[in-house]
């Protein structure tokens, strides 16, 4: 079960360790994010019954839609120790985790200043990286005030969902070219920040865009061609 999907400030839960190997830890339940859509996977440990805290270094997708919590290295001494169906803590680290939810919604609200798709996107707790289809040059000014501005705005952030079929008649509702939108399930996870944007998907973000903080437009580059890359920092 992927506790973030529904509430992504949960910082910790009880769960089961369903299997694990070489490759790390599977559990019944999870808070942890797994790497993907741009957005990098969480880190934190998995506290065992007498105390013993693995540290989980990533989190990845694996076979058959589990998620796989990857301890860092050296730890197989505490690692020998783990027992299938034993109950342990999951815990993230919150604050890496809080800074790429801050990160992920202004990429969001980058979206919706530049009007074109997108090619690219990299989400870190250290910057955020968005890469636009365009070949009109793109104004550091422009882009820090209309981001302070929809920041203070204090606009709600929320998620909504629609049927496969309601996705298929909404094309516009797709902005990136690189990802597709999380299907599967007959219907599709959109974020939507209130008055501002409305797209497809399956990452962690704040409530509110106050939230976000103040941002700096740390890089403006030419990729290519057709590729404008934005790289947004915290002020």
């Amino acid at each position: 079960m992927e506790l973030f999907r529904e509430d992504a400030y949960l910082i910790e839960t009880e769960a089961a360790i369903v299997a694990s190997d070489e490759r790390g830890l599977r559990l019944e339940r999870t808070v942890f994010y797994p790497r993907g859509g741009g957005q990098a996977g969480d880190s934190g440990a998995v506290v065992l019954r007498d105390g013993t805290a693995i540290v989980i270094a990533d989190t990845v997708k694996a076979e058959g839609g589990w998620i796989l919590h990857v301890p860092a290295p050296g730890q197989e001494e505490a690692l020998a120790r783990v027992r299938e169906g034993e109950a342990v803590v999951a815990r993230i680290d919150w604050e890496r985790r809080h800074r790429r939810m801050r990160f992920h919604t202004a990429t969001h609200l980058l979206c919706a200043i530049v009007p074109h798709q997108t090619n690219g996107c990299s989400i870190t707790a250290d910057y955020a990286r968005l890469d636009f289809d365009m070949i009109e040059p793109l104004a550091r000014e422009h882009l820090e005030g209309e981001l302070a501005r929809l920041v203070q705005e204090a606009h709600d952030v929320r998620t909504v969902w629609i049927t496969d079929e309601e996705l298929d008649a909404r094309p516009d509702l797709v902005r990136t070219m690189s990802v597709k939108p999380p299907r599967g399930l007959g219907r599709v996870r959109l974020l939507e920040i209130e008055g501002v944007d409305l797209q497809p998907c399956g990452g962690t973000h704040v409530a509110n865009t106050r939230e976000i903080g103040r941002l700096r437009v740390a890089k403006i580059e030419k990729k290519s061609a057709r590729t404008r890359r934005v790289v947004l920092e915290f002020a």
